[in-house]
């Protein structure tokens, strides 16, 4: 009688909410000097959101997948493939595909996006409550992001709610930023160099 051994093996991966919240703090870092009147002009946007805010988080997206982490999963596919939806937005604009694309452009129908995004983002705000506070206050201001986004391209109160989009979002790429090193730190020493804050224990105990 033939025994065969079955050997398991486990491939481990690092965690890569670290490289995904820095991408996220790169794009909204630029873009939100854009909104602030700091900077002009989306031409140098563009790559921060296609290789920052698209492919890096769009790469922690799949190694989340590999965690078996739905949460991290979700968000960082969902808002890495949002900068592409955004920067192809901005090339139609600007003309990249031709005039007559950039005449047929409706805002509002970024508007709807927009509004999706937000619903999308409130649902994951919920779930960002059981990882920890700092992960779940960045999307709070992405929930007020969208607010501000939503309201300012369908023209209610724009000057007010372009900066409320404008203020959340350079709040998020501050968040973002702690929020990455903290990841990098705490597990390259081993120990609490930048706290994050506990989950607060509603939905699971």
């Amino acid at each position: 009688m033939d025994i065969q051994n079955t050997q398991q093996v486990k491939v481990t991966t690092a965690d890569p909410s670290a490289l995904g919240l820095f991408g996220l703090a790169m794009v909204t870092f630029v873009a939100s000097s854009q909104k602030l009147g700091l900077t002009e002009g989306l031409s140098f946007i563009l790559p921060w959101a296609f290789f920052l805010g698209g492919i890096a988080q769009l790469f922690a997206c799949v190694q989340d997948a590999k965690h078996n982490n739905i949460f991290g999963t979700t968000a960082f596919g969902a808002f890495g493939l949002f900068w592409f939806g955004v920067g192809m937005s901005w090339l139609i604009q600007l003309g990249f595909f031709g005039e007559k694309l950039a005449a047929d452009a409706d805002p509002k129908q970024l508007g709807v996006a927009f509004i999706g995004y937000l619903i999308f983002s409130i649902y994951m705000t919920i779930g960002a409550m059981e990882t920890h506070k700092v992960l779940f206050f960045i999307f709070v201001f992405i929930d007020f992001l969208f607010i501000g986004l939503s309201l300012s391209t369908f023209g209610i109160m724009h000057e007010e709610t372009h900066m409320l989009a404008a203020v959340s979002e350079f709040i998020i790429a501050l968040l973002s930023f702690y929020g990455s090193a903290a990841v990098v730190l705490n597990t390259h020493f081993g120990q609490v160099v930048l706290p994050v804050g506990k989950p607060f224990g509603i939905y699971k105990k």
